[in-house]
């Protein structure tokens, strides 16, 4: 019987605001970059405006690897990006958004080509194992020890036994559905039912984090054995595959159908005058959300390890994992901050925060993703 894995109720996560359209040690040889100076010493100043001691002024430039609804006007990573420079005058931050996201940096190591990058953000449990797959050698360095703030991350989040990744956020996988069309669901067996024949929308999960989290889920639910009928079940009723969750949601918006695999934070972006919430309600399917936390994490390759751990950081003040929180509309990975506003008032909790730890994943999820690929998707 394989162990299961049941996170608190104190929040837990995957996906963006855009993503809603939706994603350490030191360089590797033990030595810091030379690009990183200390030179005179600052006050800090906390949350509460109070001085708390002494930061290293930084210098050089960070290159940090992400998706690309971190980056833009009014996202999270625009609001890092600003801060931190902010906070270190002589620091540029660059935003790489690959195509491919980390495969490109996968591929990369696998040919030992120059990985051009400091840190990744973005990283789930899932995608970690595949590159330790299929990697002889680690992508990221275990610095988790050496960022300020990672011992105040929800313990329940952290997925790396490693400790190379850092969360920064969560957010569960849930239904949105319009109640004026269907009903909720409430389990994944009445999914089959005729009531909702043609009514879902799901994603690839090949090609998505979403569409990957909800097949999880349902084999998280259904068990390994018996993922792919539940899925045949699916499919003879009527559920449509789209690529992304972006193509899904557009769907969904255009009423092709009443029902789609999304957020559980769906209300946050989308309440407001005029909006009709009854086409924004939250389905946990048995009382579950699937929770996917994104962290962070330094490449061992990185030509500035003090930089990336600085701005890893810095992530985890409590100011910026409220505007990570509110901006990304995500969960805040840090014990004892509340976004509030908005974000306090729609952003629901399933009663069950459920999910697959990294060994549960371990040299199972990619045959999981393939047999579903080859036996659904390809149908």
């Amino acid at each position: 019987m394989r162990r299961r894995s049941f996170l608190t109720r104190t929040g837990a996560g995957l996906a963006g605001l855009t993503a809603l359209s939706g994603c350490t040690g030191d360089g590797g040889d033990g030595t810091e970059s030379a690009s990183t100076e200390s030179a005179t010493d600052t006050e800090s100043v906390t949350d509460e405006g109070t001085t708390t001691g002494t930061v290293e002024e930084l210098s050089g430039t960070l290159s940090v690897a992400t998706y690309s609804s971190f980056v833009g006007e009014d996202t999270a990573g625009n609001w890092l990006k600003s801060e931190f420079e902010s906070e270190h005058p002589d620091v540029t931050v660059e935003f790489e958004t690959p195509e491919n996201g980390l495969n490109r940096y996968i591929q990369r190591k696998s040919e030992g080509a120059p990985i051009d990058a400091d840190l990744f953000v973005g990283l789930n449990t899932g995608e970690l194992v595949r590159a330790d797959e299929q990697l002889d050698e680690t992508l990221f360095a275990t610095a988790s020890d050496r960022i300020e703030g990672a011992d105040t991350v929800k313990p329940e989040l952290q997925f790396d036994p490693d400790g190379r990744v850092v969360p920064y956020d969560t957010g569960y996988i849930s239904l949105v559905y319009d109640e004026g069309e269907v009903d909720a669901p409430g389990t994944f067996d009445a999914l089959l039912e005729p009531a909702y024949e043609d009514a879902l929308i799901a994603q690839n999960a090949q090609q998505s984090d979403p569409g990957r989290a909800f097949l999880l889920w349902t084999i998280y639910n259904k068990d390994p054995d018996g993922y792919l009928d539940y899925w045949e079940g699916l499919v003879d009723n009527g559920v449509t595959i789209l690529s992304d969750w972006e193509p899904a949601y557009n769907a969904y918006s255009d009423e092709e159908a009443p029902m789609v695999v999304s957020y559980s934070t769906d209300q946050v972006f989308y309440h407001g005058e005029g909006v009709d919430m009854s086409r924004h309600q939250i389905g946990f399917l048995n009382d579950q959300g699937y929770a996917n936390p994104e962290g962070m994490a330094q490449f061992a390759d990185s030509d500035d390890a003090e930089l990336a751990r600085a701005f890893a950081s810095f992530a985890l003040t409590a100011p910026a994992q409220r505007e990570i929180a509110t901006r990304n509309v995500q969960f805040p990975a840090v014990e004892g901050v509340d976004p509030g506003g908005d974000f306090g008032e729609y952003a629901l909790e399933p009663p069950e925060p459920v999910t697959f730890t990294y060994d549960e994943l371990s040299d199972n999820v990619s045959g999981w993703i393939d047999e579903w690929a080859r036996q659904i998707a390809s149908n």
